[in-house]
């Protein structure tokens, strides 16, 4: 027998060591948390937010939304994995990505003109730029993200006749319009230079390293500086063999010019619109129906993608979020629709302007909202509801 009030052995128990308790998943090093919770997908993760304080927080970390967001449509990734909207929890960019692929939204008019008229817009920070017949006004974003405020912050005048397009690159404006000229503005400050151009109207224009690009009814492209003392000097000038309407400078601005994408085209099937994904990675679209994507380092005869619009209708506008996917605005009833890069087929379609057909001039789109401009009005779809 034991001495009295000695502690009893194992084996005096049953003749079994008692088991000690678990330690539980949350007093791990969070190191070694983040590294099993990077292995859960979005519902998992989700599920694991409900167990408590420590680990919600826990499972909120960006570092464990990033690889699922890069997978995910338009939040805020680029192929290359740079993050275009830093600053907005990983964690909710991922929520909203899954109401624009269900095209969950709210819709609002958000402006009206009284005339018909072919307005092109440039989204930037917390304003929106929006061409209106002569005149380009800059109109700031609620803070909500709801709508515009309905009276314009800025307005840049300097054309006699409509502007055509315009771009915003590094706090400037440049502009090309129905008079043949091209105008470019100081965001902040009266500063603006106007000079002629084309013998008829700007169809496009493109902006970056001091070096102006446009394209005209005239059947002409041009290269235009800006470098002092040599301001409207036209550098080069193409000719081609109809009227240019979209134009596009590489961002690596190489110098090198592309003249042709493509072959065997019926007639008629140009193009209205490009987008630079990277400097070899582009999109375009136009009147034959179709969207292609064009990697010109293997070649500038084929495209290496393309996807057909199912209504049989020219394509005025597309965007892209430089990964997964891609907004185009067609030219009957105002259609907008989403598609996904890895599927043959859109994902969404937005009617806009029932029963009154326009075409979607332009649109652009943030991580939550697509702006769409069409002949009368100003479309907003908000992607933040449920």
């Amino acid at each position: 027998m034991g001495r009295k009030g000695s502690p009893r052995s194992p084996q005096a128990e049953g003749g079994s060591r008692a088991a000690s308790p678990p330690s539980p998943l949350w007093a791990l090093p969070e190191e070694l948390l983040l590294l099993i919770c990077s292995y859960l997908d979005a519902q998992a993760l989700g599920r694991l937010a409900q167990v408590c304080r420590r680990l919600r927080f826990l499972s909120s970390r960006d570092v464990l939304w990033r690889r699922i967001a890069r997978g995910c449509l338009n939040s805020g990734f680029t192929q290359l994995g740079t993050d275009l909207a830093a600053g907005i929890p990983v964690k909710e960019r991922v929520k909203v990505s899954q109401n624009w692929r269900h095209g969950r939204c709210r819709r609002e008019t958000v402006l009206k003109w009284k005339c018909n008229l072919m307005p092109w817009m440039e989204l930037d920070g917390e304003y929106l730029y929006l061409s209106q017949a002569e005149n380009i006004q800059a109109y700031q974003l609620c803070a909500e993200g709801t709508g515009l405020q309905r009276h314009p912050q800025a307005i840049f005048s300097g054309h006699q006749e409509d502007v055509c397009r315009f771009v915003l690159v590094n706090s400037h404006i440049v502009s090309g319009g129905g008079d043949g000229s091209i105008v470019l503005y100081k965001l902040h400050g009266s500063y603006s230079v106007k000079f002629s151009a084309h013998e008829q109207e700007v169809n496009c224009v493109d902006f970056q390293g001091g070096l102006i690009v446009s394209g005209s009814r005239d059947r002409t492209a041009k290269v235009w500086s800006l470098s002092a003392g040599r301001v409207g000097q036209c550098l080069h000038t193409v000719q081609t063999e109809d009227r240019v309407w979209s134009i596009a400078i590489s961002p690596l601005l190489s110098g090198e010019l592309v003249t042709c994408l493509g072959t065997d085209f019926h007639r008629g099937a140009g193009v209205l619109d490009v987008f630079y994904e990277t400097p070899s990675l582009l999109l375009s679209c136009g009147y034959d129906t179709y969207i292609r994507y064009w990697d010109i380092r293997t070649s500038t005869r084929k495209c290496v993608q393309e996807w057909e619009e199912p209504h049989d209708s020219a394509l005025y506008c597309i965007r892209s979020d430089k990964n997964h996917m891609i907004a185009s605005g067609s030219s009957y009833y105002g259609v907008v629709r989403l598609w996904d890069k890895r599927q043959t087929r859109c994902l969404q379609s937005f009617h806009l302007s029932s029963p009154t057909s326009s075409p979607v001039y332009c649109l652009r789109f943030s991580t939550t909202h697509l702006y769409a401009a069409l002949a009368s009005a100003l479309h907003v779809l908000d992607f933040t509801a449920s």
